[in-house]
C-alpha cells in the first residue's frame, strides 16, 4: 500500500513538474518598451499588441509618448522596443534616419490599404465642379475654402513633424499653390474639431486625412465629403513613386501598409515576439470603427482597454492561433 500511495505522489509530483513547464511562457524575464505618437487613436493598436506580448510572458512597461522622428530612433538604439504604427512607404525617410535594416525590423502587415489625401465637402464640390486640387490655381476657386478673410484656401494639414507634412509642403510647391493654399498645421485632431463644427455650419472644408482615421468615420467620403484628386504624382525624394492607383485615380500619397517597428536585436533575440508582431492583422475597418467610438468620447484607457478585448473576443480563434504561433516560434516548432 505504501509504494502504491508512494507511486501516486511522484505522479502526481512528475506531473506537477511537466504542468510548470508547459506554463513557462516565451517572454518571462523579458522587459519591452512600447513607444507611441502623441496621437491617441492608435491606442487601440498599441494596446493590443501589448496584451499580446503580455499573454507571451513579457513584461510591458508603460508606454512612453514619442513623436514619429524620436521614436524611430529610440528604437534602433535600443531604448525602446517596438512602436505599433510604422507606415510604409511614409515613414521611410525616418526609417532610414534611425539605422534602416541594421537596427529595425518590421515584418509582416498589422493593417493594410491605408490611402491618404485632400477632402471638401460634397456640396462645394459639386456646386462648382471641383475634382482637382490643381483647380485650387484659380483664386476664386482658392477663396471658397478662405476662413481667415487672406484669400486663400485654408488647408487643414498635418502636425508639425509628421512625414505627411514633407508630402503637403511638397506639393504644394510641385502644384504651384503656395501663393493660394496656407497650410494650417497644428494639433490634428484640434484643427479637426473647427473642420467639423464649419462642416455642421454649412461652410465649406477643405482638409488633409489617412484611413484608418476616425475622420472618415465622423465625414464619410463619398457622402459628406469627396476626394480630391492631383494634377501628377510628385512625392519627396525617399518616397518617390507614381500614386496613380489601380482605378486611375490620383490622390497624391501612395496606399500605405501599417507595420509593427521593432528594435531589430530584440526582434532577433526574441522569436516568439517577432513572430507574433509579424502575425496581427487588423482590418482597416475595425480600427476606423474603433477610433470613431474614441471620437464620440469613449477615449479613456478603460475604454481602449475595453475595446481591445472586445476586438480579441471576436477574433479569438485567429488570435488563439498567433499566441500558438508566437509560442512555437520560440521552441524553433
Amino acid at each position: 500500500m505504501l509504494r502504491k500511495i508512494n507511486y501516486a505522489v511522484g505522479l502526481f509530483m512528475l506531473g506537477g513538474t511537466m504542468m510548470l513547464q508547459a506554463e513557462t511562457l516565451p517572454g518571462e524575464g523579458v522587459t519591452v518598451i512600447p513607444v507611441q505618437s502623441a496621437q491617441d487613436v492608435e491606442s487601440f493598436q498599441t494596446e493590443l499588441i501589448m496584451e499580446g506580448l503580455r499573454q507571451l510572458g513579457y513584461e510591458v512597461a508603460s508606454k512612453a509618448e514619442l513623436e514619429y522622428a524620436t521614436a524611430h530612433v529610440a528604437i534602433g538604439n535600443g531604448d525602446a522596443t517596438f512602436m505599433a504604427v510604422h507606415w510604409q512607404p511614409q515613414h521611410n525617410y525616418f526609417f532610414a534616419n534611425a539605422g534602416g535594416d541594421e537596427k529595425l525590423s518590421r515584418e509582416g502587415e498589422l493593417s493594410r490599404y491605408g490611402l491618404q489625401g485632400y477632402l471638401i465637402d460634397k456640396a462645394t464640390a459639386e456646386k462648382y465642379n471641383i475634382t482637382n486640387i490643381e483647380q485650387f490655381q484659380d483664386p476664386e476657386i482658392a477663396a471658397l475654402f478662405d476662413v481667415n478673410g487672406d484669400g486663400k484656401a485654408d488647408l487643414t494639414g498635418c502636425t508639425p513633424g509628421w512625414p505627411c507634412e514633407r508630402v503637403i509642403e511638397h506639393h504644394l510647391d510641385a502644384y504651384g499653390l503656395k501663393d493660394v493654399i496656407n497650410h494650417n498645421q497644428g494639433s490634428y485632431e484640434a484643427l479637426m474639431t473647427e473642420v467639423f463644427r464649419r462642416f455642421e455650419a454649412g461652410e465649406p472644408v477643405f482638409y488633409y486625412t489617412w484611413t484608418p482615421n476616425y475622420v472618415s468615420a465622423a465625414l464619410v467620403p463619398g457622402e459628406d465629403v469627396v476626394w480630391l484628386e492631383v494634377p501628377f504624382s510628385a512625392l519627396p525624394e525617399e518616397q518617390d513613386a507614381d500614386t496613380t492607383m489601380p482605378n486611375g485615380k490620383n490622390f497624391g500619397f501612395i496606399a500605405n501598409t501599417q507595420h509593427v517597428l521593432a528594435n531589430k536585436e530584440f526582434a532577433e533575440n526574441n522569436p516568439a515576439a517577432a513572430r507574433f508582431f509579424e502575425s496581427v492583422f487588423i482590418p482597416g475597418n475595425d480600427i476606423n470603427a474603433q477610433n470613431y467610438r474614441m471620437y464620440q468620447g469613449e477615449r479613456s484607457d478603460a475604454d481602449i482597454d475595453r475595446h481591445v478585448k472586445g476586438w480579441i473576443r471576436a477574433n479569438q480563434d485567429k488570435w488563439d492561433q498567433w499566441i500558438a504561433d508566437a509560442k512555437a516560434a520560440a521552441t524553433g516548432s
